[in-house]
């Protein structure tokens, strides 16, 4: 998952059989890599990208049962906890950051990718919020990770209004700092990870003043249990329609 060049670690997502949907193991193996990172004073970048030509479908609801079957249960607390953890760490690494975006980035791999200081995203990647159009409420700070990458404006027509970026669409919004062609999204985000992997004492200091000298209005945290109760409600929404109650 985890691999190092140049003064970068590049972490790849791999469950391309899912479309690197995340699984609370992947998701808690992702958290490790990023701990890894942390960790290790030699990388000053740290770019994250999908296996198979995508970037992340989502969270694998399949493997997240609990969350529509009682989603106010400790079980599902839990697995919700494991999905959101990757995107809130990615979020807090020590190092600069990118996300190589091909493919798709949907939900919480949308999440994801928000999370990162830099998005590089192909032309015709896919950019969808996902939640409202499976009748969920988005989660883990979606709202505010769509606001601060772009626009309220944005984030209302992917989160409320279920429209869909491609990565062209996504550059001149501001969505993403760069779009190209799809065979070169993870050579244009090496490439700049290069920059801050050449000197990592320098990145992790830059990368530490840029983030505490432009906070939110909202803090993540409170972004994301604001989010929380209502995309409980939708999971249970969801049982009561799927059992008829």
């Amino acid at each position: 998952m985890i691999r190092r060049e140049d003064g970068v670690a590049i972490v790849t997502i791999n469950n391309v059989r899912r479309r690197n949907a995340l699984t609370p193991e992947l998701a808690d193996a992702l958290v490790d890599a990023l701990d890894e990172v942390d960790l290790d004073d030699t990388i000053g970048a740290l770019v994250v990208m999908g296996s198979g030509g995508t970037f992340c479908s989502g969270a694998d609801l399949s493997s997240i049962e609990s969350l529509t079957a009682d989603p106010l249960s400790a079980q599902a607390s839990e697995a919700l906890e494991r999905i959101y953890r990757p995107f809130t760490r990615f979020g807090e690494v020590r190092v600069p950051t990118i996300a190589a975006v091909r493919g798709s980035a949907v939900g919480a791999g949308l999440n994801l990718a928000l999370a990162a200081d830099v998005r590089i995203v192909a032309h015709d990647a896919r950019i969808i919020s996902g939640f409202s159009k499976i009748g969920l409420h988005p989660g883990g700070g979606h709202f505010q990770l769509l606001v601060k990458a772009s626009s309220r404006e944005v984030a209302a027509a992917l989160g409320i209004f279920s429209q869909e970026l491609n990565g062209r669409r996504a550059a001149e919004l501001g969505f993403a700092w760069e779009s190209v062609d799809d065979d070169e999204v993870e050579s244009r985000a090496m490439e700049l990870a290069r920059v801050a992997g050449a000197d990592p004492v320098l990145s992790r200091k830059e990368i530490q003043s840029l983030r505490e000298t432009n906070p939110s209005i909202v803090p993540w945290t409170a972004a994301l249990q604001a989010e929380r109760a209502s995309q409980v409600w939708s999971f249970r929404r969801a049982a009561n329609r799927q059992f008829g109650s």
